[in-house]
């Protein structure tokens, strides 16, 4: 698997119930320096993004679509793309725009600093990756 679509697999883990209650694999995809923009505007820093993970009510489905993955440098890739919680009806709701900046280490892939921004309504899409 190239390294655009191994970051893409990983930020879709980030999105699945079982990992968002998981804070050993949570913090393994998390990098020691994360800090998160959150859509509210508030600033998360690794420890308080992993207690609010480890707190959310679980069961949220989230959709995400019209990934682009960028090479900035060696071992680093920004990844953008739109998500969407799916309501129990199965319509969307909080669109957001997001961006998320992985950087390759020792460890692997990890999420270094991620940014989510409020954003019209969309439709679903192909879940494709450009890049």
């Amino acid at each position: 698997m190239n390294p655009f679509e191994t970051v893409k697999q990983l930020e879709l883990e980030l999105h699945k119930p079982t990992v968002r209650s998981n804070a050993e694999l949570l913090g393994s995809l998390l990098h020691k320096s994360f800090i998160e923009c959150g859509r509210s505007g508030r600033f998360y820093k690794k420890q308080e993004i992993l207690q609010e993970l480890l707190s959310e009510e679980s069961g949220i489905c989230i959709w995400a679509q019209d990934f682009i993955a960028q090479g900035i440098s060696e071992g680093i890739i920004l990844l953008t793309y739109k998500s969407a919680h799916i309501n129990t009806d199965g319509k969307l709701s909080h669109h957001t725009y997001r961006s998320s900046l992985w950087q390759h280490s020792l460890l692997g892939w990890q999420i270094r600093f991620h940014q989510g921004t409020p954003t019209a309504v969309f439709k679903k899409s192909n879940n494709l990756l450009e890049n």
